[in-house]
């Protein structure tokens, strides 16, 4: 029996560029001491303050109860604020802080630049042809 070309499979290729993706980041934000996923929440926030923790949690693709921790973590840090919606008592509003604000802003163009050594060793039509197909894959596997 030959074995599988593990090495050559999409899931496993993606996993590795999410590694070093995820490398890049830390490298980029140890300063800082936030994760893609508090840099998504935040950077989310600041698009759309307010928003409730459930709509939050779908902005940047996470489910709620995972969503939850993490906003409770940047609460901590004082980077968020939670306030109980008036209209509904079970549902929680979240806003960025001025000093999560600060975090986001002193990390902007670190992370931006992590970005681009991430597919720094494409061309740039290569980098948009990438983009292009996760785009692809992410939109239709969450269809």
């Amino acid at each position: 029996m030959d074995s599988f070309d593990f090495a050559s499979a999409p899931g496993h290729l993606i996993r590795r560029a999410h590694q070093v993706s995820v490398a890049l980041f830390a490298e980029a934000a140890a300063a800082h001491d936030v994760t893609q996923v508090q840099f998504a929440l935040l950077n989310a926030l600041i698009d759309a303050p307010g928003l409730d923790q459930v709509t939050l949690a779908q902005r940047v693709a996470m489910d709620a109860a995972t969503s939850g921790s993490v906003i409770e973590r940047l609460e901590g840090k004082g980077w968020l604020r939670r306030v109980r919606d008036p209209d509904d008592r079970r549902r929680r509003r979240v806003w960025i802080t001025p000093a999560g604000e600060a975090v986001v802003a002193a990390l902007k163009s670190a992370i931006a630049d992590s970005q681009a050594r991430l597919v720094a060793p494409l061309s740039a039509e290569e980098a948009q042809s990438l983009l292009q197909l996760l785009r692809k894959l992410v939109q239709t596997h969450s269809a």
